[in-house]
């Protein structure tokens, strides 16, 4: 029988799991401070704090001042050397500060690349300038980001990464690191041992499928030490989060449980879920029953000594197929609710808005006021235009997602957000609330992550001619004709896609495809070709080659030029594909290995280029990984974890369903080695057939994936070789084999 609620957390911590406290176990890198536990603590300076962080030879020329109030806003003024920011919270004011850096001081600083070229005395604002957020929530991080991006960063690579989503204007960042911790913890208490929870628990980089209900238990579980020290650093996040005048969002607790619940807690009732892209979804426990409301009470307490209390809670009940048997839905939300409510009475339920989520019996039974839902496909799907007919007058946010499964392809639809964001917040009775920048992995695509953020802040419509040549001029420093000219030929490109054809991202590289000699794309679920013409877009190399000397120094443009040239290698596999297919079905030998011969010219600098940074060395992401192991034996089942995401995803069964290379990137590692290897593979069998005139030899992929995943050999963790240099090498051979194909 479960334990009684007042009894609940004095039993747990004198459980087997007592070790898994948040102080148990620290997260690399994550020394604590007393400010980290007192999260409101000197928040007056806490702008200040992130001003010394991020631009420590200027800071002392920030005044940062509060002007509390609602709706948000900030004022930039000042003299020379004296820089005056005034905002409702220290994000807002690190708002202010990021808007006097581009539109005066022309330097830039986001979340892939920064150009910090200041003079010594930081120039005057020509006049003041005050600007209003145009809503109240502006919401960050995809439910999968934590897997593709973040399972296993540390505090220093999670402090920046606040920073900057504070100086671009958000107020809610939703937070999983940790939340393992609440489900080990409560779980104790009604009915199991401190192992069996943790072997329903998946490894880090898998928990946010978890939490969607859709797996548990892959690939390994995560040791006590482990679920302690992402306890003690969501824990962190939170109180920065706070410092900030910003607002954890924190996972709610909708009724997922471990296998046999029902059978060792009488009065509970559960409902199987199925499968999900081949794994067992866990069960869902009735939550019209007694038992429901326990759990949920303990649930909250516990998360609320963990990670703090907060202001609003992410659920997203019967996620992707989930069933909800014979309990209707209804009286299942407003359980869900009323037990979110007990615990925490002003509390906003947040939902995602994708596929059939959230269904409308739910949106119909809750207090649509206390909802907020993020609109996953705002800027996708043609249909979703009234948003306040769909769902009933709740409150939403305008969300994209321009990458998925963190796919490195560069672009958006920009042209799509510069006319439908404005249009639906000055329409009649709109009931638009929010932004969500919602790409399923952070950290690229810095123009796209620019411009999103700005539309909370912007007056009017955008003219986006003039936001890319604002872009390239504080992205670079200063103005360059050659950098105009790239970024007005990207705008009109890559970045002046629509949701016309269905889609928000941008197709990904046939370079990470599983072989065929009709592939079309890597990932099941991408774009099957490009949406933009591939000519149009290679001259802007050109352009950033030529960009002026003293302007190159700076990672933003280091950035840029390395992801230009990748995306002009990657868009010339579509181009070499279909002709390596006709000469193997014309029986051309010859052709056949010139062709397969360039293919595999064009990986091999590819992988070059992508090894001169850092950020796109796989050695350095499952170095990362290795680094929250206790022991050789955790540090290996890490880097499965971690690595396994983005190439077979999971099991057999669930890579056949469609789940392998979704989460394909063109990484140095990955194009050198998997990919590498698949197609070298592939060419050798094709011409030996050709060669006999028989079939080709069947090629268990799945094998040969799950092998190299398992042990992928030793991997780069530190850059080598220039971009420029690099790049220059990628102009030259794409014109060489250009000519050549002619």
């Amino acid at each position: 029988m479960p334990l009684p609620r007042r009894t609940l957390l004095a039993a747990v911590a004198g459980s087997a799991g007592a070790s898994v406290s948040v102080r148990a176990a620290a997260a690399p890198g994550a020394h604590r401070t007393a400010a980290d536990d007192t999260p409101h603590a000197g928040a007056a300076g806490a702008a200040a704090r992130a001003a010394r962080r991020l631009l420590p030879r200027h800071a002392d020329q920030l005044r940062f001042r509060s002007a509390p109030g609602a709706p948000d806003s900030f004022t930039v003024s000042g003299a020379r050397g004296r820089i005056v920011l005034t905002g409702t919270t220290p994000a807002v004011q690190l708002t202010a500060l990021r808007w006097y850096l581009k539109h005066t001081a022309h330097a830039n600083l986001t979340w892939a690349g920064a150009q910090l070229a200041l003079p010594a005395t930081l120039p005057a604002p020509a006049a003041e300038t005050v600007r209003t957020a145009s809503v109240p929530h502006r919401f960050a991080l995809n439910d999968t980001n934590d897997g593709y991006t973040g399972a296993y960063r540390t505090w220093a690579s999670w402090e920046r990464e606040l920073d900057v989503l504070a100086l671009h204007g958000y107020n809610r960042v939703f937070v999983q690191v940790g939340a393992e911790a609440v489900h080990h913890r409560v779980f104790q208490a009604f009915g199991y041992a401190e192992e069996e929870v943790r072997r329903w628990v998946p490894g880090p980089a898998h928990q946010p499928w978890w939490l969607l209900q859709n797996l548990s238990g892959f690939p390994a579980p995560p040791s006590g030490r482990l679920i302690a020290a992402r306890a003690a650093l969501g824990r962190r996040i939170c109180g920065r989060l706070r410092e900030l005048g910003m607002t954890p969002v924190l996972p709610g607790w909708f009724g997922m449980v471990p296998p046999g619940f029902a059978d060792r807690n009488a009065g509970a009732r559960t409902v199987p879920q199925g499968e999900w892209y081949g794994f067992d979804r866990p069960d869902w426990l009735d939550p019209r029953s007694a038992v429901f409301a326990r759990v949920a009470a303990a649930y909250y307490e516990v998360q609320q000594e963990v990670f703090g209390a907060t202001t609003l809670y992410k659920m997203d009940l019967l996620h992707e197929g989930g069933s909800a048997g014979d309990v209707p839905v209804e009286d299942a939300a407003r359980a869900v609710e009323r037990a979110l409510r007990r615990a925490h009475p002003t509390a906003v339920w947040v939902t995602l808005g994708w596929r059939t989520n959230p269904p409308r019996k739910l949106v119909e039974a809750v207090d649509r006021d206390r909802m907020l839902i993020l609109d996953g496909i705002a800027d996708r799907a043609a249909g979703a235009d009234d948003r306040e007919g769909d769902w009933l007058g709740t409150p939403y946010a305008y969300g994209s997602i321009w990458n998925f499964g963190g796919h490195t392809a560069l672009g958006a639809n920009a042209r799509e957000w510069a006319r439908a964001f404005p249009d639906r917040r000055s329409r009649p009775g709109s009931a638009l609330r929010g932004i969500a920048l919602l790409p399923e992995a952070a950290d690229n695509n810095p123009a796209a992550f620019e411009l999103f953020s700005e539309l909370a802040w912007s007056e009017g419509p955008l003219d986006l001619a003039d936001w890319f040549a604002r872009w390239a001029h504080a992205r670079y420093g200063a103005r360059d004709a050659h950098a105009a000219a790239a970024w007005d030929r990207l705008r009109r490109t890559v970045y002046g896609t629509t949701r016309e054809d269905g889609w928000s991202e941008g197709a990904d590289g046939l370079f990470g495809a599983r072989p065929a000699l009709t592939a079309v794309r890597a990932a099941r679920w991408s774009p099957k070709s490009l949406r933009y013409d591939p000519a149009e877009f290679e001259p802007a190399l050109d352009e950033l080659l030529a960009v002026g000397p003293r302007l190159r120094s700076s990672s933003a443009y280091r950035h840029d030029l390395l992801d230009v040239a990748r995306q002009a290698l990657s868009n010339r596999s579509r181009v070499l594909l279909p002709r390596i297919k006709a000469a193997y079905d014309s029986g051309d030998a010859g052709r056949f290995h010139r062709l397969t011969a360039h293919w595999l010219d064009l990986m091999d600098v590819l992988e070059r280029l992508l090894a001169t940074d850092g950020a796109h060395l796989l050695g350095r992401h499952l170095a990362d990984a290795r680094s929250w192991g206790a022991d050789a034996a955790e540090r290996e089942r890490l880097a499965y974890d971690a690595l396994s995401l983005l190439t077979v995803w999971g099991t057999r069964k669930g890579a056949d369903a469609g789940l392998r290379d979704y989460g394909n990137r063109e990484w140095a590692g990955l194009v050198g080695g998997l990919y590498r290897r698949r197609w070298s593979r592939y060419f050798e069998v094709l011409g030996e057939a050709l060669r006999t005139g028989g079939a080709p030899e069947r090629i268990d992929w799945f094998a040969v994936e799950d092998a190299w995943t398992r042990a992928p050999g030793r991997l780069a963790t530190t850059p080598r070789g220039k971009t420029r240099t690099v790049a220059i090498e990628v102009r030259d051979l794409l014109r060489a084999q250009a000519s050549s194909l002619t």
